[in-house]
């Protein structure tokens, strides 16, 4: 949520801080801005809406200067419009960008009013300016004033400096919300996420929490919330421009459900050789925690904690490892019994999701036997703060709406399901025969991307549709969850899903002529528990499509649209059967015009309550 730039260089930055905004289109925004120190002061320029209006207003007056901040705001204390955009300035010579919240801003902008100042935004950024004018004029150098001033602020947040008088230098401050240092040669940046900076430089420091920085054209200075210089490692990514980019696809979302036979497949060979559970890929001590756990608590937002539903299915159904799932921000305000050897796992697309982040934190207070993260991004906060970490091999994930970061989640779970049974019953030939239908799913998947065509037509169907009913049983009710979550992510089409059980306790009385009902069919021994159910759908009058295998499809074509999935262990078909519904998703919201890539009132990485 929100993004943001900044650079020191011995160029114009303008266009570096555009581009970089245009990388982080995809967290979600509703106005951008920017603001360079100029040979005449300061400027600023605002917009509300996309990035490409900021830049319209930019081709009419151009910003020159080698220092500057740029930001995209995603609203949450003021409505969005020019007024509330980032930069917020204090004077003629101050401007700050900001991510997060600040909690106690109230009371901080009465203070601030009694000191005369005046407040242009409904925002709680803007008492920040003001704070950091404040500091400045009782005698503080700039980065005195901003330890100053982050002294008085309450909440999580990450905060960009630009002061006049001091025209080379750009001072950040990160606490619970991401931000990174860019290394270049000659020049140095500053953003919210790698992805802002891919096409200036590879080399990142990782901002820990605290910490300040203060940064040059040739020099990066860091010190610790007391202000205490500090060293922090370099690292280099792997992440390449061209995997930022859509290339031949009209999406991210499209881009990234086509690359999940891919991603699946790194994912699968780092953790299995030689048909076989790599264990030199887990370090001793996580395969020593994984011997003494008794129990898991999985902590999780959005579609990750739809990966631990299924997750809790996996362990408790193949290794009777009990297991309990939670959302990250229910779990933290709830009073939670800590069973002896409980294993408390956190699951993250970017390992920055502020309530996760904040659960993972408060479970390292508590008596769990370890923390562990899977998590697709190896640099994370999540990674970070965790005991041990179980590596997705995603690649970036741009589009709002997750895909192929969720299949490897699931990936990576069932592995570790695969490593908690070895302590049980799990022999060899199991594990060579669970692992042969793993490496299976590439192609398998690529089939199904191949049949795209059949999923457009349905598509037609549910265009003009206000609702829709998924219904799954057991291992697919996750999978329904996350059919729903995308169509009303991506077509705001009031979706939702059930246990196909559930029907007669209430949601049948949803159901009314022509209403779509998708179902997950597998087989398994629960089919005809379901195909029971579909009759009541049918009987009202609802429009079946019915995700099933080819022994189902004369019995359930009657009535229905039927789409045959490919053969696999009924324990894996969950990987599969979630392809067509991302699928079908992304087709009803090219048709129905929305915006794929960046839903309204969305953000991919959400790192504010």
């Amino acid at each position: 949520m929100c993004g943001i730039v900044g650079a020191c260089a011995q160029r114009d930055v303008a266009p570096l801080l555009l581009a970089g905004l245009q990388h982080l289109e995809y967290r979600g925004y509703d106005s951008a801005g920017i603001a360079v120190i100029t040979q005449t002061g300061l400027q600023r320029y605002r917009a509300l809406g996309k990035v490409a209006q900021l830049e319209a207003l930019l081709e009419k007056n151009p910003l020159q200067g080698s220092t500057g901040i740029a930001h995209t705001r995603w609203a949450t204390h003021g409505r969005p419009s020019e007024t509330n955009a980032h930069p917020h300035t204090s004077g003629s010579d101050i401007a700050i960008v900001h991510n997060g919240i600040v909690e106690n801003y109230e009371i901080l902008r009465e203070k601030l009013i009694q000191q005369n100042y005046q407040f242009q935004s409904d925002t709680d950024t803007e008492i920040v300016a003001h704070l950091l004018h404040f500091s400045l004029s009782q005698g503080h150098s700039f980065l005195e004033a901003v330890h100053e001033v982050i002294k008085q602020l309450e909440g999580a947040y990450a905060i960009a400096f630009l002061y006049q008088k001091q025209p080379d230098t750009i001072i950040a401050v990160r606490k619970g919300s991401p931000l990174v240092v860019g290394c270049g040669v000659g020049e140095n940046f500053i953003a919210s996420d790698t992805l802002a900076l891919i096409p200036v430089t590879q080399q990142f420091i990782y901002l820990e929490e605290g910490d300040i920085a203060e940064i040059t054209r040739t020099q990066i200075r860091i010190f610790d919330h007391h202000l205490k210089s500090v060293d922090r490692p370099r690292h280099r990514t792997k992440v390449s421009h061209e995997m930022v980019t859509r290339g031949e696809y009209r999406h991210f979302m499209l881009k990234e459900i086509f690359e999940q036979p891919q991603a699946i497949l790194s994912t699968l060979t780092h953790y299995i050789q030689n048909d076989q559970l790599n264990l030199a890929a887990f370090s001793p001590e996580l395969l020593a925690i994984l011997e003494k756990t008794k129990r898991v608590q999985i902590v999780a937002c959005g579609t990750s904690f739809h990966a631990g539903l299924l997750a809790q299915h996996w362990f408790e159904s193949q290794v009777r490892l009990p297991t309990r799932v939670e959302v990250a921000s229910e779990w933290r305000y709830q009073t939670s019994l800590v069973e002896p050897d409980t294993l408390f796992i956190v699951i993250s697309q970017s390992g920055e999701t502020a309530d996760t982040l904040a659960a993972l934190k408060l479970a390292k207070t508590k008596n769990y036997l370890a923390r562990l993260a899977i998590c697709n991004v190896a640099e994370s906060s999540m990674v970070r703060e965790s005991d041990f970490s179980f590596l997705t091999f995603a690649g970036p994930e741009i589009g709002v709406a997750s895909t192929k970061a969720f299949t490897t989640q699931l990936v990576n779970l069932f592995l570790l399901m695969m490593l908690f049974s070895r302590r049980h019953d799990l022999n060899q030939v199991q594990e060579k025969l669970l692992i042969s239908q793993l490496l299976k799913l590439p192609d398998q998947i690529d089939i199904i991307l191949s049949r795209r065509a059949e999923l457009e037509n349905v598509a037609q169907a549910l265009v003009l549709q206000r609702h829709a009913l998924f219904l799954g049983k057991t291992l697919h009710y996750p999978i329904a969850l996350e059919g729903a979550l995308k169509l009303k992510e991506l077509t705001y089409i009031h979706a939702e899903a059930y246990p196909a059980g559930e029907l007669k306790h209430g949601p049948l009385a949803l159901v009314e002529t022509q209403m779509p009902v998708i179902a997950l069919v597998p087989q398994d021994g629960l089919t005809e528990k379901i195909k029971s159910n579909l009759q009541e759908v049918r009987a009202r009058g609802a429009k079946v499509f019915v995700l099933t295998q080819e022994a189902n499809k004369a019995s359930l074509a009657h009535d229905s649209t039927v789409f045959v999935m490919p053969e696999i262990l009924p324990v894996l078909s969950p990987m599969l059967y979630v392809i067509p519904l991302q699928l079908l998703a992304y087709e009803v919201a090219v048709l129905k015009g929305t915006d794929v890539d960046q839903p309204r009132n969305l953000a991919k990485s959400v790192t504010v309550e």
